[in-house]
């Protein structure tokens, strides 16, 4: 694999520039500040006043622990594997921020139960204190860890030029990238209509498309023109690695657009099958108020016939009309062109 950062931060002294200039060292700040004079993570542990870790040390260690996989093996037989280990790193942290997170739910569920109990006693009222500073606790520290999670993902979509995508669940933001929910925690909002993390109360807009869709430019200009009509959008797309629908989550991901993406039930026999059955999933959203199809097979084919005889309004693209009048720019320049459209 060949290196994919030569050049593209040419106008920036170094890469510790360029990622503050993405990440904001104020939500590490937020993040990183005691909100309890006393800390207890778990039932087993004993109050502590130890601090809350450094959040600018923080931040730093994070930008190391993910860049200089890439700077290490650059150059070398082994750099194919850099995607995947900063890949694995990433969900690491995600995987024990989710963690802490159900941690926090149960914690909070039994405090409720306990604030619903009322007793007098001595004892009743030191479990409350006691579970009360536990749900504090846990917040903090799944606070400081969801930003861990958000800035290893901006320094591995820096790298790499593809958003991190877990393979499974959400990752909910905490401002500093764009929100992305899995597409089965959103139905099971939805269905339950709860959790306004997980179910935004915004208008969706679809993009569908194949994997041999290159032309970041006019996706990006596509997107645009719709955000410019409709400001406050969720994207929903497949979760698809390459093509228009990686593109379009670097879109929404640079525009700190929520994405909801959708996987393939591995259940069903074959691909194609499930990719009808997710044209089925998405016609029976009334959230998704318009769709882009970019046409790569029959599975588009079905999914405009499906939302033309709903009424929504579709934008439809043909292979043919990608890269007019210039070749493709790269998903993994576009950071650099809209700095340097900026400055």
């Amino acid at each position: 694999m060949a290196n994919t950062n030569k050049g593209r931060f040419s106008s920036f002294a170094d890469f510790g520039e360029a990622y503050a200039e993405m990440t904001s060292a104020k939500a590490f700040s937020a993040s990183f500040t005691e909100t309890v004079i006393e800390s207890r993570l778990s039932i087993m542990d004993d109050p502590t006043e130890e601090p809350m870790p450094d959040p600018e040390l923080a931040r730093g260690c994070v930008e190391d622990i993910v860049s200089n996989i890439f700077r290490l093996l650059a150059g070398t037989r082994m750099e194919s594997y850099a995607q995947p280990i900063a890949w694995g790193l990433v969900n690491s942290l995600y995987y024990v921020a989710k963690r802490t997170e159900r941690q926090e739910d149960d914690a909070a569920t039994e405090l409720g139960d306990m604030v619903r109990t009322f007793d007098p006693s001595e004892v009743y009222q030191s479990r409350l204190e006691e579970l009360t500073q536990r749900c504090q606790s846990l917040a903090e520290a799944r606070a400081a860890l969801e930003c861990f999670v958000d800035h290893g993902a901006n320094v591995y979509h820096v790298e790499t030029g593809r958003p991190f995508n877990t393979i499974k669940g959400t990752r909910v933001s905490t401002g500093l990238t764009a929100s992305q929910i899995d597409g089965i925690d959103y139905l099971k909002a939805r269905e339950a209509a709860k959790i306004e993390k997980h179910y935004p109360s915004r208008p969706a807009v679809l993009v569908s498309g194949g994997g041999d869709w290159e032309d970041v430019d006019m996706i990006y200009a596509r997107l645009d023109m719709v955000r410019e009509r409709i400001p406050h959008m969720v994207l929903f797309t497949g979760k698809r690695f390459k093509g228009a629908e990686q593109i379009s989550t670097c879109w929404a991901e640079d525009r700190g657009v929520p994405i909801v993406g959708f996987s393939l039930n591995k259940r069903a026999i074959n691909d194609f099958q499930a990719a009808y059955r997710r044209n089925k999933v998405w016609n029976g959203l009334d959230e998704i108020v318009e769709a882009m199809i970019f046409q790569q097979s029959k599975v588009q084919q079905d999914l405009a016939r499906l939302l033309r005889a709903r009424g929504v309004p579709l934008h439809i693209f043909r292979l043919a009309e990608q890269n007019a009048g210039q070749g493709p720019t790269k998903v993994s320049d576009l950071r650099a062109e809209a700095k340097r459209s900026a400055a």
